[in-house]
């Protein structure tokens, strides 16, 4: 098999390359440090089948960051058929370093200059012929966002010669060996405006990162995405729930009137309303995964760990913390993977333990359902923004108590990339990829999940199930905290994966969709309703997580360590809220 190794630094456009050329969906943001494992896609070029490999960012070939190294060993290890460089066009007196590593390397190569549009805007002229001469490949302006480039990077992958290649690094000089080179390069061929004019990006980070304004602004930015997302989503959500509704009462109960309870219970009220519950979600899922993706291509959130690292670093922390903490409102695995970046193993397990804590998109679709069941319109974002920021001022704390057995000297860089507009395709893909992650949990564990959920409240009879029986185990430590019999058992099950939690429940009531909500409203007052959402905020979050962290961490005390602090800290702080708030309110 050929194969042909994608090569950059962090926030070059690797991923967007990566889709373009293959078709593929690596998730893509404006912000460094996402791609942390290979990712692979097989193409034809010509008459050949290519796999196209995307690696992780990287410096330069001698760095010691574990996913450095994991690109290191890829292309040490790996026989290659070419190797595409990308460059951003507009930081090549930074980053031709990286192709005169892999040039001395004899790497079959070929340079693409990324931005191209970008470089073109600031008044940058590149004479890509004469610095192909130089680099003996050919060197391409792309633009990879735009598809700018495409069909002549094509046509150069095309005509690599497809023999395959070994590069030995045992002889790999330093990146500092390369500077001055690099710099001969960049004066030579290079052409930019003696004075770069006032940029819409500077301009605009006088407001972002404003030592005053910049996290009020942050704040408003993320309430605004929760009410459009209510607000667009909705109806959306009760149309959906509506059309499940009938598709039940018209086709299938009467379908089913003539099967054995047992089987008429199994798969109308526990696979159908556990299910349907789920699916109603896909919606606001897809609307608030759109949303996020135009703040993440923005830029904005690589200025809000930047903003955020002045705080961090009291509480053990940087930047690149805060950045995994936004990674992990997506998933929490990713984000923990993504912890690679940070070099110093201190940091970077105090970094792992806080990201437990962030609101991933499992949580939110309990959030999501409970807010819209139990609020009004107006108080629901309010609602859900109090947990996103309790989520942060929990991981923060959680860092700050233990930042004295993770110490760490290990210097914050993070690079500010240009605010750029999104395109329309990277917001679809990204809401549509987050949607379609979701639907495929639906297909498979959410499925074994109600149907075990229903066994268990039904069995050995429905009065006396073993779902009741732990319930009243668990209700002498549930009851302080305002969590009644039926969330128990959704808990339970939110162990395995938070996706589950809301099918659970409508299993254990028989209701789905506007019936549910009504039934929990009835059940439920604000009050353990926020106790309850703060729960399933702090404690466990899912076993992926946890089997990630154990991978990463490399640690079975670590990770038990987590599951244990974070279970004991859900408890006491849901203590304190509920029965604080009953306290106060009973002397008003």
């Amino acid at each position: 098999m050929h194969r042909i190794a994608l090569v950059g630094m962090p926030n070059t456009g690797k991923s967007t390359l990566f889709n373009r050329i293959t078709g593929g969906n690596a998730r893509v943001a404006n912000w460094p440090g996402l791609t942390v494992e290979l990712a692979s896609h097989r193409i034809l070029l010509g008459a050949r089948m290519v796999q196209m490999v995307d690696l992780p960012g990287i410096y330069d070939l001698s760095g010691g960051a574990e996913d450095e190294q994991i690109a290191q060993s890829f292309l040490a290890s790996t026989p290659l058929t070419g190797v595409i460089v990308l460059l951003n066009a507009t930081q090549l007196d930074r980053q031709l370093g990286l192709a005169l590593q892999l040039k001395a390397l004899g790497a079959p190569m070929i340079v693409a200059l990324n931005m191209a549009d970008e470089a073109r805007s600031a008044g940058i002229t590149i004479d890509t012929a004469a610095l192909g001469q130089q680099l003996g490949c050919p060197v391409l302006l792309i633009s990879a966002k735009r598809g700018d480039g495409m069909a002549e990077l094509k046509q150069a992958l095309g005509q690599l010669p497809g023999q395959e290649v070994q590069l030995d690094f045992s002889h790999l000089a330093p990146a500092a060996t390369f500077h001055d080179e690099e710099a001969r390069l960049h004066h030579t061929h290079v052409s930019r405006p003696p004075t770069m004019p006032a940029s819409i990006t500077t301009r605009i980070d006088r407001w972002i990162l404003h030592p005053a304004l910049g996290l009020p602004l942050f704040v408003l930015t993320m309430f605004l995405l929760f009410q459009l997302t209510f607000a667009i989503g909705t109806p959306l959500q009760d149309a959906l729930g509506s059309g499940l509704d009938w598709i039940k009462s018209t086709w299938l109960e009467p379908s089913l009137a003539g099967a054995p309870e047992i089987v008429r219970g199994a798969l109308l009220d526990g696979l159908y309303d556990g299910v349907g519950t789920v699916l109603t979600f896909a919606p606001l899922i897809f609307l608030f995964f759109s949303l996020m993706a135009v703040i993440e291509d923005s830029g904005y959130f690589a200025r809000a760990a930047f903003m955020m690292d002045g705080l961090m670093a009291r509480l053990g922390l940087d930047g690149r913390g805060f950045v995994m903490l936004m990674m992990g409102f997506g998933c929490n695995v990713p984000a923990l993977m993504g912890t690679r970046v940070i070099r110093d193993p201190k940091a970077r397990r105090l970094t792992m333990l806080t990201i437990p804590f962030a609101l991933c998109s499992a949580r939110l679709q309990i959030f999501l359902f409970l807010c819209s069941a139990l609020f009004t319109p107006a108080q629901a974002p309010w609602v859900l923004l109090g947990l996103y920021l309790a989520s942060i001022v929990i991981a923060l704390g959680t860092a700050w108590l233990l930042r004295r057995r993770f110490t760490s000297s290990e210097p914050f860089a993070l690079e500010l990339p240009p605010f750029r507009l999104p395109l329309f395709r990277q917001i679809r893909l990204r809401g549509w990829g987050e949607t379609r992650s979701f639907l495929r949990m639906a297909s498979t564990m959410i499925v074994t999940g109600v149907l075990l959920v229903w066994f268990l409240t039904h069995y050995p009879n429905e009065h006396h199930s073993y779902a009741a029986m732990v319930a009243q185990v668990l209700e002498p430590v549930l009851t302080p905290i305002g969590i009644h019999s039926e969330m128990s058992i959704a808990l339970i099950f939110g162990f395995v994966a938070k996706e589950v939690v809301l099918g659970a429940l409508s299993v254990i009531t028989g209701m789905q969709g506007n019936a549910l909500s009504a039934h929990l409203a009835s059940s439920m007052d604000p009050v353990s309703a926020i106790s309850f959402m703060l729960f399933t905020l702090i404690y466990v979050p899912c076993v992926a997580t946890m089997a990630t962290m154990h991978k990463e961490s490399k640690s079975v005390w670590f990770t038990a360590g987590s599951v244990v602090w974070s279970l004991g800290l859900a408890w006491v702080l849901c203590f304190v809220f509920y029965q604080g708030t009953r306290l106060v309110s009973g002397w008003f």
